[in-house]
């Protein structure tokens, strides 16, 4: 079973940028493909990046060009390197891992 711990959320202006980390354990973090996805409240959770185990990498349209998907296999971490955010990326993020969901963190853009 993969236990995942989410950080780096927070309350960022328009136009900046958060990194989010997804800490793995439990399981051989390399074998599996890994995704972010974020939730707004009232709507439904939706993909927002995915990494395959050979590294290839997938964001949705409405982050193409600002969201950037990476892990440290060594390191056992996932990231999601935002930049150029916008109020409707406000949302609550989840990392997935194999079948195993993180808690989520918050991400809040708003001046």
């Amino acid at each position: 079973q993969v236990q995942l711990v989410e950080s780096g959320g927070g309350l960022v202006q328009p136009g900046g940028s958060l990194r989010l980390s997804c800490a793995a354990s439990g399981t051989i973090f390399a074998i599996y493909d890994a995704s972010w996805y974020r939730q707004i409240p009232g709507k439904q959770r939706e993909l927002v990046a995915n990494i395959t185990r050979g590294r290839m990498t997938n964001v949705a349209d409405s982050v193409k060009g600002r969201f950037t998907i990476s892990r440290d296999i060594v390191k056992k971490i996932l990231y999601l390197q935002m930049d150029n955010l916008k109020s409707e990326d406000t949302a609550v993020y989840y990392c997935k891992v194999a079948d195993s969901w993180g808690q989520g963190t918050r991400v809040t853009v708003s001046s």
